[in-house]
Parts: C-alpha cells; sequence; structure tokens
C-alpha cells in the first residue's frame, strides 16, 4: 500500500518566546514492513535541526529556534510503502533487548483491576492470548475521541468506561508488562475512513521466536499495512511526536493538522 501522510502542528504563543527547544519523533524508519519513499520536515521560521537517534532506537530530530516568537509550525510531508505481515514486524532497530520492555513507568502502572483484567484473557499466553487481550480491551471500553489534553495513567483510565485511542493503547502495555509479556508503546499514522484524524497510538507485544507483534486496541485487532510505524516508547511519553521547551512567559495554543490517505485509493 501506498500511504501518503501531511501532518503539521502549529503552536500560538500569546507572548513572545525568547527561544524553543523541540524533539521531533515524526520521521519513521525503513524496515522490512515499510519503505519511505520521500519524507521531509519544514519549519516556517528560521530554526536549526539536528538529525540523532533517542537511546530506544527511534529517529530524532533536534529543532531550536530563537525568538521572538509569536507562533511557530511544523510540517511533515511523506509516501511511505507498507506490507502486511499478520501483524509482525521485521528489520526494525532494536538497541535494547525485549526485556526492557517490562520496566513499569509512572503512566503504565497498572494496578490490581487492569492487571487481573488482561491476565484473564491472555490465559496461557501466545498469539492466541495477545488477540483475546487486545479484543477485550476494544470491547471494554467506549472510544472517546482523542485530544491536545494530557494522557490519564493507566490505572486511571481503567477506571472509566471511555478512554481515547492512545489511553487504550497505554493501559494495554501496562496489562500485558503486568502478566509478564513484553510491551511497548507505539506512534505514528492510520489510514482510516476519513482523510482529516489524529496520530495515532497502538501497542506491540514480543513472543518468544516470533518477535514483536503490533496491536491496536482501539480496533481490537492486529495491524495492517494501513500503519506507518514512528516511534516506540515504554510509554506515551517515550513517543511523543513533538515535546521540548519554550523560555518565554505565556500560554500556548496547539493546533494539528493531519491528512492520511492511500495512493491510488479511497482515504
Amino acid at each position: 500500500m501506498r500511504i501518503t501522510i501531511d501532518h503539521r502542528t502549529r503552536y500560538a504563543f500569546s507572548e513572545p518566546q525568547l527561544r524553543l527547544v523541540q524533539a521531533l519523533r515524526l520521521s519513521p524508519d525503513d524496515t522490512n514492513d515499510q519503505t519511505i519513499v520521500s519524507w521531509r520536515i519544514d519549519v516556517d521560521c528560521d530554526a536549526r535541526l539536528r538529525e540523532a537517534r533517542d537511546g530506544l532506537g527511534n529517529k530524532l530530530t533536534m529543532l531550536y529556534a530563537d525568538g521572538p516568537l509569536e507562533s511557530i509550525e511544523i510540517s511533515v510531508q511523506g509516501e511511505v510503502l507498507t506490507a502486511g505481515a499478520d501483524g509482525f514486524v521485521h528489520g526494525t532497530a532494536e538497541p535494547l533487548p525485549p526485556a526492557f520492555y517490562l520496566r513499569e513507568t509512572e503512566r503504565t502502572r497498572a494496578g490490581e483491576a487492569l492487571s487481573a483484567f488482561v491476565l484473564a484473557a491472555v490465559g496461557e499466553g501466545g498469539t492466541a492470548g495477545i488477540d483475546a487481550a487486545v479484543r477485550a480491551m476494544h470491547d471494554r471500553f467506549t472510544m472517546a475521541e482523542d485530544s491536545h489534553d494530557p494522557l490519564r495513567d493507566a490505572e486511571a483510565a481503567f477506571s472509566d468506561d471511555r478512554a481515547t485511542g492512545r489511553e487504550l493503547a497505554q493501559m494495554l502495555v501496562a496489562g500485558l508488562r503486568s502478566a509478564r509479556v513484553p510491551a511497548r508503546y507505539v506512534s505514528g499514522y492510520r489510514q482510516a475512513q476519513s482523510e482529516r484524524c489524529s496520530p495515532h497510538g497502538w501497542v506491540e507485544a514480543h513472543l518468544p521466536d516470533l518477535g514483536w507483534m503490533g496491536i491496536d486496541p482501539s480496533v481490537g485487532a492486529r495491524i495492517d499495512e494501513r500503519y506507518v510505524r514512528v516511534a516506540v516508547g515504554l510509554d506515551a511519553g517515550d513517543a511523543t511526536p513533538v515535546a521540548g521547551s519554550r523560555l518565554g512567559p505565556g500560554e500556548e495554543e496547539l493546533d494539528v493538522a493531519l491528512r492520511v490517505a492511500v495512493v491510488g485509493g479511497n482515504a
């Protein structure tokens, strides 16, 4: 599948900022399952961009901009070829062993109720257990619309009956780890029925002798060729597309516009 992405992030500030430093996890890698045909990041002001990789193997672009800045827009445009592999991902950058992704963070503390829920679904494990867990998580919640508000941690989100797609992913990560399954949060893009959508989050779970399997609790199934994988993390914070700091007073307003489409097909 040939997928095009147009992703624009704009910050407007109530007072001019003296300096901005942003960590951009916006660039996908070539893997056995996706090939980057073209990809570019543009900024609408005078800024320095420095390419690197973080400790998890993600492509990282550091952005430095000096003020005064009343606003900044970061735009990403790209085209990616994807292929389905029954949910499994191959050829990814793996600087850390799977056991690293058993670590608990503040955002992925499962609590007793979430742990028991996922453990009951996983059962004896294997691919069938992971498939059962992602279906159970999907069926447990009513989907809430994604927003720019901070995500609730896994335990707090599980106490509600509504959750965003990214909260579902973070809850499933927490629950799988409590069942001793290495799991990580994945950020990227998913081609959906609507051309306008939000950056997406899902989960990869590691199975011995099989590797990492991508699963999406927002749809209750494994990932397929509609997904473009960008970054991974212990939780959503590690894989945030745009994060950083600013030097200056006042408030900021965030606006995100995203279009994900299939070349030669319907979005």
